[in-house]
């Protein structure tokens, strides 16, 4: 455990919760309300947990169907570490601080988010570099306060800001642009630094720009982020949510911006274009592309998403400033040269996206993959192109078999993600699911708040 793990903790005489936060596998924000005492007196050992924070499903059900890592016990505890150095003022009298799993014995649970993505940032360090990321956190957003959502089973609401579905519109109403204020104003109190907020494509859709930092500070940021932008809808009278495709229009991104540096210096730039490291590491996260798209796309809904010619890529590509490629190159310049990933959604989590993405570039580090040609054209609707997974149950079975993934985000996590990725399936096809409706009310109803 850090030193941070460990320090005395003496609180404000005014506080009066302390809340643990973290995420699951499929990215909830979870937790539990302490009092200050009970906080400070078990903060170095370590806080008891039940294992079903992982062992349940997005309706609550117990997920079955594989064998268990030994961690799964009959309902056992986890111990949730907290990171002290994430601790923050939330509201008035309200801490909070972000933390990990681990098992009574000492060993990291495998399948920890926040624990995979700080697994693959040291790897990462171990060949010599570190990494940048920055984050776009696309969301849409209805007028209807989540009562009244509820009530519709979140069909037919009313987009917030008007019907206007060209990006960057300034001319919305005054309420969507109230709403992003007060949660760029929430951002500011509690640290989260962030970028810049704008239109998006979609009627109602937002796009908010986090500040480019080290991976597990920004997953931080992007787990606070969301959940400032719940509170902020709840308290307006609104509806937020980051449903990988909301209605049956256009779907949102979590685009990933990664940079890797060496001795402080930008390794992806080269004055003539694509630097040896950069393209290594695009071929290496081409050659895993398949099996981190069950990461990238974790529900049903994801891959409604994925249609040609409406902004998502389709296909394991990458282009030099092409944005309908899979992979984003952005060339020429010592500071800004980097990678964008465009394929997770809005409802990816970002750590489990950043480890993967991650072990993508290591294996590409490693093994000197080149890439194929950029695309120069779109990348959409062309037949010699290889797609991307179009079915949850096709990205499993890519990741299942993938080696170079199996070998970095290890077999503890791989079969744990595929089991319920096969249990999600199952669950749409026997308790709902419609596969030929555009967006199906089960898939409203389980994901619409979820992650």
């Amino acid at each position: 455990m850090s030193e941070t793990a460990t320090a005395a903790v003496d609180f404000e005489a005014d506080v009066h919760t302390v809340r643990l936060e973290s995420t699951n596998h499929d990215g909830s924000f979870l937790g539990k309300n302490l009092a200050p005492k009970k906080f400070a007196a078990s903060a170095g050992s370590g806080f008891a947990m039940a294992d079903l924070l992982f062992g349940l499903d997005l309706g609550n059900a117990p997920i079955f169907g594989f064998a268990f890592p030994e961690w799964r016990g009959h309902i056992s505890d986890l111990q949730f570490r907290p990171d002290m150095s994430t601790l923050v003022q939330w509201e008035p009298g309200l801490q909070s601080v972000i933390g990990d799993y681990w098992q009574a014995d000492g060993t990291p649970v495998g399948v920890c988010p926040r624990n995979l993505a700080r697994k693959l940032v040291d790897r990462l360090a171990a060949r010599g570099f570190t990494a940048t990321i920055a984050v776009e956190i696309e969301a849409t957003l209805f007028q209807e306060s989540i009562h009244e959502a509820r009530a519709k089973g979140y069909r037919d609401l009313t987009p917030l800001g008007g019907s206007a579905g060209t990006a960057y519109h300034l001319a919305k109403s005054k309420d969507w642009i109230h709403y992003m204020s007060a949660v760029a104003r929430r951002l500011d109190e509690i640290g989260i630094e962030w970028e810049a907020w704008s239109d998006e494509d979609a009627p109602g859709q937002v796009e908010l720009n986090l500040v480019p930092g080290d991976p597990i500070s920004v997953c931080d940021a992007w787990a606070r982020a969301r959940q400032v932008m719940r509170e902020v809808a709840f308290e307006l009278g609104h509806t937020v949510t980051f449903l990988a495709k909301p209605t049956a229009g256009y779907g949102q991104a979590l685009h990933i911006n990664l940079s890797l540096q060496r001795d402080g210096v930008n390794a992806f730039y080269a004055a003539d274009g694509p630097s040896p490291t950069m393209r290594h590491a695009v071929g290496g996260l081409l050659a895993t592309m398949r099996g981190a798209a069950s990461v990238m796309l974790p529900q049903i809904t994801s891959y409604r998403r994925l249609v040609d010619l409406s902004g998502p890529p389709t296909t394991i590509t990458w282009g030099i400033a092409n944005k309908s490629a899979a992979v984003r190159a952005v060339c020429g310049h010592p500071a800004y040269s980097r990678l964008e990933y465009r394929v997770p959604g809005a409802d990816a989590n970002l750590y489990l996206a950043v480890a993967a993405v991650l072990a993508g570039v290591i294996a590409g580090l490693d093994g000197a993959i080149e890439p194929p040609e950029p695309v120069s054209d779109l990348a959409w609707c062309v037949p010699d192109l290889e797609r991307l997974p179009d079915t949850i149950t096709k990205a499993a079975v890519a990741l299942e078999a993938d080696p170079v993934l199996r070998e970095q985000l290890g077999d503890e996590f791989v079969d744990y993600w595929v089991g319920t990725r096969r249990w999600e399936w199952m669950q749409f096809h026997t308790t709902g699911g419609d596969p030929f409706a555009e967006l199906s009310e089960w898939e409203s109803n389980r994901y619409f708040e979820f992650p």
